[in-house]
């Protein structure tokens, strides 16, 4: 049994489909179906049901599938942990990063790119919820977001800095010299949101709940950017992080006096897992930058 053959037969068990798996592990298909044989040879039994139409775990698969993710994650770490040991910051860094927090990341990024340029970053932006999935299943080293409403048992969290809720609107609008806004301020604005399972929508939703509903919503995005430009041509206004306005002109964050509308940046990982030394440069950086370092934990 190869390291490499347990690799193969995680992705087919995870995607339920040749085809796909060996796209993703960049081998033809041919070449999985016969490591794949191989391994089932070798151990003496079927792991997959195939037919004509889809593929399924046997009872045997089934059993093999969570002590497979154990060995690889534990080669993996083995494999980082010797080359951090020589100081080598190579390989690569997977950061999970909510549509909300993206503006406070860019600056870092740039500077860990200068002086890291062997250490490939993948950067990937999503919702919290797909976010921490991924996490669970290792495919990001940490998540950079606003603690979600619940955190599970397995993740643990690091405060970066305290942010809240705010009305976003245009600099010249005519609530923009308000120092604080309430509902009722806001009842006639047309609105903009940021889309269901974004992690400022989450909050609001949960904090007025049925009222949402009172709101004259005009629009819902997922794209920060395109939301704030849409704010600063119009009199369309957004409620979001005042956090996320890092780096815009233009525009202006009013605090929402509700209660419960505080909200904080955070850096997520799994529970008693290792940190790359990659990772605890990135965050150092991240720590650093103008975004966040008048607010930075001690953590780090």
């Amino acid at each position: 049994m190869e390291l490499r053959q347990l690799r193969y037969f995680a992705k087919v068990a995870e995607t339920l489909n040749f085809s796909e798996a060996a796209k993703v592990l960049c081998i033809t298909q041919s070449t999985l179906s016969q490591q794949i044989r191989q391994l089932e040879t070798e151990m003496g039994v079927a792991l997959f049901e195939r037919n004509s139409h889809a593929v399924a775990l046997t009872e045997a698969g089934e059993h093999l599938l969570p002590q497979a993710i154990t060995t690889i994650d534990e080669a993996d770490t083995c494999m980082e942990k010797i080359l951090d040991l020589r100081r080598l910051l190579t390989g690569t860094l997977n950061i999970g990063v909510t549509y909300s927090f993206s503006p406070m990341i860019t600056d870092p990024l740039i500077s860990f790119m200068k002086l890291y340029p062997h250490v490939k970053l993948n950067i990937y932006y999503k919702t919290v919820d797909e976010l921490m999935d991924m996490l669970r299943k290792r495919q990001v080293d940490f998540v950079l977001a606003f603690k979600p409403m619940e955190v599970g048992a397995d993740v643990t969290f690091h405060t970066l800095f305290d942010s809240r809720l705010s009305v976003i609107v245009r600099e010249g609008h005519a609530l923009s010299s308000r120092k604080e806004l309430g509902l009722d301020d806001i009842k006639d604005c047309d609105f903009a949101l940021p889309m269901r399972g974004m992690q400022a929508r989450n909050k609001l939703s949960a904090i007025i709940g049925e009222r949402i509903a009172n709101l004259r919503v005009k629009a819902e995005l997922n794209e920060v950017n395109i939301l704030l430009h849409l704010v600063r041509s119009t009199d369309i206004v957004t409620i979001l992080t005042e956090a996320t306005l890092h780096g815009h002109t233009g525009i202006k964050a009013i605090p929402l006096n509700i209660t419960g509308s505080d909200m904080a940046g955070c850096v997520h990982v799994l529970k008693n897992s290792y940190r790359k030394h990659s990772a605890s440069e990135f965050l150092k950086l991240l720590s650093e930058s103008n975004a966040v370092r008048q607010r930075v934990s001690e953590w780090l």
